[in-house]
This record gives C-alpha cells, structure tokens and sequence, in this order.
C-alpha cells in the first residue's frame, strides 16, 4: 500500500510537470544517442513511444534487474554493469544523488535516468489485484489529424480515399505491470470506411501486455516486436545507427515489447512470453501470423514484399494482404553473473512462394520459397570496463553471418569500441537488423572503430571510421566493391550554450556510365550549431553544408521556444540551397507527441514553421502545427500522383491527448 501512494503521488507530479520535464528528457535523450540525420533504420515513433511511457510510468530504480536495466535504450554496458555492482555492493539508493558515484554515467545519462526512475523500497513481488489495476491504472486517448492546403495530381484521380491523414491512440498502464493498447491509422489518399477498409482505418494494431506475474517475465498477446542477439535472426524493434551505437558502445538490446507505432512493416502478431527458469535462465517463445503486402507474378506467386504500407490507388489496395506468414521461435538465455550465452531459432513460412527477379545481378541471393530457417547462438562478457559481444548466425542453406564487439571504457573520459561483421552474400534473414553499411544484414564485411572521449562536463569528441567490402554487386554496382564512411563531432557546453561541429565523409564506389567499371564517388556532409537555453527561452542556430564530387548544397536554419505556464510557443525557418537531390540537406524539425521529423530538402527554398502546445489541464494537451515548404526554383513539386502543381505546399496538424 505504501508503494502504490508513493507511486500515486509521483506520477502525479510527473503530469502536473509535463511540459518542462518532457522537454528536458528529449533535449537529453537526443544530446546522448547523435541520431543520423539519414538514418533509415530508426523507428523514431515507437523510441519516443516507449521513453513517454518510460516518462509517464517512472520505475522503482531500486527494484531494477540487471535484465530490466539492458532493455533501457541509452545506457552502455559499462554504465549497466555499475548500476548492478553498485546495488550488489551497497544495496538500495537512498537518493539519485548517489548517481554522482558512478563514474561511467555523464551528465545527460543522469538527466534521463533522474526523468524514468524514482528511489523506491525494495521491490514488491506481489503482482498487484484486478481491483488496484483497474482503480489506478492510467488511460490515455490521443487523436491527431494533418490537413494539406494543396492538392495532389492523385487527389482528384488516382488516390481512392481523401487527402487528410489521421490515427487514433489509446493507452492503458499499470506501472510496469500491465500495458494495453490501440492503435489506428489512415495515409493521405487511402479509403475510410470504404471497400477494403470496410472496419474503418487502413491500419490497426492491439496489444496486451503482461509482466512480472510469477515466473512469467513478460508476455505479448497482438503485435509485437522482438530483437534476440545482435539482430542477426530478428530485430524488428529499435534499432539505431553508427553514431547511436558509439553512443551505447555495440549494446544489444534483447527486449520483448508491443508494436504501438503506425508502421504497418516487419512486426509480429501473436503471442511472445518470456519464462523464468532459474534465477540464470530464462526462455521466450513466440509465434506469429499476420497478413502482408506483396507484388504478385502473373503465375500467383509473391515478387517483392512491399512494407509501405500504402494503399491509395487501386494497384496498391490489390497488394494489400495478399500474402501471409506464419512464424514461430525459441530464444533461451542464461546469465551468470558477467557471462551471458544465448541461443535463438525462428522458422517462417510464407503462404505464396518468394521469387525475386534473380536475373537481376544485385538480386541473385535475395530470399526465394516458401520456407525460411535462422539459428544463432550470441554471448557477451562484461566487467566495469571491458565489454565483449558478439553473435554468430546460419541461415537454412548453411550461409553465415557473424558480428562481434569490444568496447573499453579507459578511466571516466575516454571509451573506445571496435565492431567486426561478416554478412555472407548467401546469407538471408526476413527480420535481420544489425550495424551495417546498406540496409540489409547480407554481402558485407567490414570493420568499424570509434571513440567518445569527455576530457571534461564540458567538451564531448565522438568519432569513428567504418570500412565496408561487398564481394557481390550492389544496387548501382556490378561487381565487388568497397566503401568507407567517417565522422567526427565535437560538443561544447558553456553556461546556457551548446556549441556543436560535425563532419562526416562518405567514399563509396559505383558503376560508370556504362557499367565497364567502378568509379569513386564521395559525399562530405559539415554541420556547426549553437544552442541556447535560460529559463523559458531556448534557440538554436544552425548551418549545414553538403559536397559531392560535382556539386554542392547547404543549408542556415534558426529555431526558438517559449514556455510559459501552460503554453509553449516553437517556431523555426531554414533556407537551402542545393544544386539536385545527391547534394540534399536535411533538418530535424519538433512535431506532436510521437512525431520525430527529419526532412530532406532539395533545390532552392525555405521551409518554415510555427508551433504551439497548451495544457489547459494536467491531463489535457493540445498541439497544433503549421509548416510551409516554398521552393524559388520550380512551379511544379513531385512527380506522379504526388505532383503539386505550385511552387509551395502548406499542411497543418492537431493532436489532442487527455490522460486520466
């Protein structure tokens, strides 16, 4: 009882205290993981979805597991491993202040953790009644639309629905006890309440989640999401790039979660449970069947899997669920003190046969059949300073796939990290997800090294150099080749400003202009930033710079935030100037809740925006949005059916969410 009005009182004061502390978690949460800016594997709405949760349902710190700590996105394993000494030695924390002691967490790592995670008792094993779930667990409703002020060529023929996107969401939580959830969601273009989506929304996906209930850890019934290993076999939930992987020196992430975001690609539905065996072992098992999109042969049978999640025009609705999977697996995982060992398997079946076009060079080793088989066995071994992990796969022809890390953390300010891959070109996976160079875990070996190194609160260097070798062709190569990729960035702080520079150089070789041989190809990318903040102010300036070999593009833009009371006021403007798409820049933008946007700008224009959130409420947000892309260069935008025939596009959005 003492422990639910403790937590009562502070989940409370977290919504009372929203607006600056959702803020400040985000400031935080983006100053430690140095996302790319072209970063294709980030599910950016799922992350924000589970660190709003994390935000809204602070946990017992005291209560945390060495397990419930690894599915924590931002800590290392270093970071990891001092948490669970620390408790192991000295037992409970009386206050978060003891989070000064541990020498591997920097400051924005004590921001967050100070945001999810609150001194408690020792942990409760008593899993709580019905009666107390159903009296105190917390609700949230969200509902957002985007309406454009321009009109589309499909709009008016091509597109079977309306030009309004917009989801609903609803939310149930217990603490850490119980979540349950919904999810619906509706593109631009698509039917509403029309044939096929005769239910109303183009998308859904429901979820119940259940941990902590004796021996079992954690249980998904609906969609989910699952990452094993080093994401060799599967990883359908978070996965981060370069830069964020520095950032968690080579963590892997082994979670079991809801898939609560709109994407409709690469998830599972069913049921996944994670069971305790011993205080060492612990298994999960999961199996799935859902429908999929898929480009059909004239012989029935499936070409490519198309994970859009479009369905516009009449070509795209005949796509839709056309193809379906049904899937199971094991992992087994066994802990002894710094040791871990794990294992996974996972068979897939598909209900129409996969035959890519393998005429094609690039897509000689593409998966093809009906059925599919992955098997992996994954270790790591950690001390307060040193980190090894790594996971070896075979795939059901016998082709490997291999990742291994070390990451040395040399006193308080300097941590190093060396990423090994071999990625056979046979090797095939449906769900694979790991650190690579393209965006598949196939026809690749390299090596990467990188560094953070904080001489001091204020100044941050990260760094890495990446090498990549492809001995099959490649989209746009014809034969083996290699690839090298560098960054650098420095990070200042001084009073209320954050001084930033980045650098960052992409080699890679590609055919000619008649395909008789390779030729190098480079694109360099500068940034420089200086950020601001006092009281309710806050600002920041910035100017990007791209350079290919034949062309050059850049970009100034300014943001600026007020909050006072109730209501917070963003706005922000960039100009750019680029010669064609290959020199394009891009600018991260604040939206709703869930929303995370990185644009991609192109051509000579200006992109501006202005913002506003009002809590009327503590348990009542409104956000509303306004931004406007104008280009000087052209009178036509797009091309096909999402050709605009004018020189600018204007769209609005609202998002309401009432929490209770």
């Amino acid at each position: 009882m003492r422990r639910l009005l403790l937590s009562s009182v502070l989940l409370l004061a977290t919504v009372a205290a929203w607006c600056q502390s959702e803020r400040d978690w985000q400031e935080a949460f983006m100053a430690v993981m140095d996302l790319d800016d072209d970063e294709q594997n980030v599910d950016t709405e799922e992350l924000m979805a589970q660190l709003d949760e994390m935000a809204l349902h602070p946990r017992d710190i005291n209560a945390m597991r060495r397990q419930d700590w690894e599915s924590v996105p931002f800590l290392t394993p270093q970071q990891v491993e001092q948490l669970v000494e620390y408790r192991e030695r000295y037992g409970s924390l009386k206050s978060m202040g003891e989070l000064l002691t541990l020498t591997a967490l920097d400051e924005p790592r004590r921001q967050l953790l100070r945001r999810f995670f609150y001194c408690g008792d020792e942990a409760d094993t008593h899993y709580p009644s019905l009666h107390d779930i159903a009296r105190y667990g917390r609700h949230e409703v969200m509902g957002y639309g985007k309406v454009p002020f321009y009109k589309r060529l499909g709009d008016d023929n091509g597109y079977s629905g309306y030009p309004y996107k917009h989801w609903l969401r609803y939310r149930f939580g217990y603490g850490e006890y119980l979540n349950a959830g919904m999810v619906a969601s509706q593109d631009a273009g698509e039917p509403f309440f029309a044939s096929p989506n005769t239910m109303g929304y183009d998308f859904y996906s429901l979820y119940v989640q259940v941990r902590h209930l004796g021996r079992l850890e954690n249980m998904v019934v609906g969609s989910y999401k699952l990452s094993t290993g080093m994401g060799l076999v599967v990883n359908n939930g978070l996965s981060l790039g370069k830069t964020a992987m520095l950032s968690q020196l080579g963590r892997a992430v082994r979670t079991v979660r809801p898939h609560s975001s709109r994407s409709s690609a690469d998830y599972f539905q069913g049921v996944a449970a994670t069971v305790s065996l011993s205080r060492q072992a612990e298994a999960t098992a999961f199996v799935s069947y859902r429908p999929m999109d898929a480009t059909l042969t004239a012989d029935g049978e499936a070409r490519t899997i198309v994970d859009d999640g479009y369905h516009r025009t009449p070509s795209e609705i005949a796509k839709k669920h056309n193809t379906h999977a049904a899937e199971a697996g094991l992992n087994m995982q066994y802990h002894n003190g710094r040791l871990h060992l794990g294992a996974t398997a996972l068979y897939s079946h598909l209900d129409r046969r996969l035959s890519p076009q393998t005429a094609t060079l690039y897509r000689r080793y593409y998966p093809k059949g009906r059925n599919f088989l992955n098997m992996s066995v994954d270790y790591s071994w950690r001390s307060r300073r040193l980190t090894i992990a790594g996971e070896t796969a075979a795939d059901g022809g016998g082709a490997l796939a291999t990742i291994n890390s070390v990451s040395l953390l040399v006193g308080g300010e300097l941590s190093l990290l060396a990423v090994q891959r071999f990625y056979s070109y046979r090797y095939t996976s449906q769900h694979a997800r790991s650190l690579s160079n393209g965006s598949q875990v196939q026809n690749e070996s390299g090596l990467l090294g990188g560094l953070v190194w904080t001489p001091s609160p204020r100044l941050r260097l990260m760094a890495y150099a990446d090498y990549a070798y492809s001995p099959w062709a490649r989209y746009r190569i014809s034969r083996s080749s290699e690839a090298w990729d560098y960054l650098a960035q420095l990070t200042y702080t001084v009073r209320s400003w954050t001084l930033g520079a980045r650098y960052r150089l992409r080699q890679q070789q590609r055919d000619n202009a008649d395909a008789t041989a390779l030729t190098d190809y480079s694109v360099q990318r500068a940034r420089l930033s200086a950020s601001w903040k006092s009281g309710a102010w806050s600002s920041r300036s910035q100017a990007d710079m791209t350079l290919t070999d034949s062309e050059t593009g850049y970009m100034v833009s300014q943001t600026a935030a007020l909050q006072t009371g109730t209501v917070t006021i963003g706005l922000g403007a960039g100009y750019f100037d680029t010669e064609s798409y290959d020199s394009r820049v891009y600018l991260y933008e604040q939206g709703p809740q869930y929303t995370f946007s990185v644009g991609q700008f192109s051509g000579r224009g200006l992109r501006y925006w202005l913002m506003t959130r009002w809590r009327p409420a503590a348990s009542l947000l409104f956000t509303a949005k306004v931004g406007v892309t104008g280009y000087m260069d052209r009178s036509v935008i797009g091309s096909g059916l999402q050709q605009v025939d004018a020189s600018s596009m204007a769209d609005a959005e609202a998002q309401l969410s009432w929490r209770f």
